[in-house]
């Protein structure tokens, strides 16, 4: 893993720790917002990463119907 992703999911796990019990639980979609963003940290580069984690934050709101919405998508096999 690129370091800038690996400092990226040191963050994201201190802010589950340390603040997410008191201002999390807000998130529409499942995994959380903080959980979507060290998947795609772990899984992408960093700025596909980073990208993505800002459109996710930005969906995460008042008016989103939110629900299921996974980093990494399953495909399909094919055989």
């Amino acid at each position: 893993m690129h370091p800038l992703n690996k400092a990226a999911v040191k963050v994201l796990r201190a802010y589950q720790i340390a603040l997410s019990p008191f201002v999390g639980m807000q998130c529409k979609f499942v995994p959380s917002c903080s959980q979507y963003a060290c998947d795609c940290f772990t899984n992408y580069g960093f700025l596909k990463s980073f990208r993505l984690m800002v459109w996710r934050v930005l969906r995460c709101n008042p008016w989103s119907q939110g629900g299921y919405d996974p980093a990494v998508k399953p495909t399909p096999h094919h055989h």
